[in-house]
């Protein structure tokens, strides 16, 4: 079973793999007109935006809904999956779709990819909009509460990662059911699916290890303030979704990206943990909506 078998209530949405770079990479796709790419993050796939994206449906809209290389129903190939890896497929998948212009919407690892895309070709991103994702490297250890600190140094350490996440499936099992809230049976059968092997989590494990605590990575240290400038000189619209509490972006993000982003617009969409379009689907859908109006 994939995630394809669980998209049969989406009626409006054609599904589509689509060749990039060797592999495949899995779109759906609704509607004509303006293009609006949706990007996903870790451990999730494009099922994340199933109840959000019903309510962007509209005659001048086209929704790109896109798993990640590795993840969800596309392909899976023999790659690093490095934070590089994603954006070189993203961004060849958006060549091989003939989208020159495009409204991007990122969720976690999705929002670094997005900006990514936004450093690469300016001309190409008409707006992004995007929500509790990493943009800034984290100088130490220290920038992570203690329970945060523990769970990523184990994550990173090897042999111990691969045994948590390859072996146990922690990303499945056990944090999508704790950050979740009110996740049936079914929706976690249809997160879990494409992932059923170790092998097969292995873009799961390698997330983990993308995360830029001093200075390691040195490419994702490097690239993330990069795109964030580059961003900040462009006259693109940026759109970023706060819940409360979140899990990446508190306050003090918050006070971080508004410094280095000074034409960021910030919306807030009420009380909700690190997966923003799990728990929060309708004002996140008025948001973006309103967003992608204006």
């Amino acid at each position: 079973m994939t995630t394809t078998d669980h998209f049969q209530h989406f009626q409006a949405f054609t599904p589509t793999d689509v060749p990039v770079l060797g592999s495949t990479m899995r779109c759906w796709t609704a509607g004509t007109g303006r293009p609006v790419v949706f990007l996903h993050g870790n451990p999730t796939s494009s099922f994340l935006w199933r109840k959000v994206v019903p309510r962007l449906l509209g005659p001048d809209r086209r929704l790109v809904l896109v798993d990640l290389v590795g993840m969800g129903d596309s392909g899976k190939p023999p790659i690093e999956y490095r934070l590089t890896d994603h954006i070189d497929h993203v961004d060849a998948l958006l060549d091989a779709l003939d989208l020159p212009a495009v409204d991007l919407i990122a969720h976690d690892w999705g929002v670094a990819i997005a900006f990514a895309c936004l450093h690469r070709h300016p001309e190409r991103v008409r707006s992004l909009a995007f929500m509790e994702g990493h943009l800034r490297p984290l100088p130490g250890w220290d920038a992570f509460d203690e329970g945060g600190r523990d769970l990523f140094r184990r994550l990173r350490t090897p042999g111990v990662g691969e045994q948590m996440v390859l072996a146990d499936n922690f990303f499945i099992e056990t944090l999508l059911p704790a950050a979740i809230r009110g996740l049936t049976a079914e929706e976690l059968t249809a997160y879990a699916a494409p992932y059923p092997t170790p092998e097969s989590r292995r873009p799961l494990l390698q997330w983990a290890r993308q995360i830029p605590v001093a200075g390691d990575p040195a490419d994702v240290a490097t690239l993330l303030p990069r795109a964030v400038a580059a961003a900040a000189r462009a006259s693109v619209p940026l759109l970023l979704v706060r819940a409360r509490p979140g899990a990446v972006v508190g306050d003090d993000a918050v006070a971080w990206l508004t410094g280095h982003l000074p034409a960021l617009t910030v919306a807030e969409v009420g009380p909700a943990g690190h997966f923003v379009p799990e728990d929060r689907p309708g004002p996140l859908a008025e948001v973006l909506d309103d967003w992608l109006r204006h």
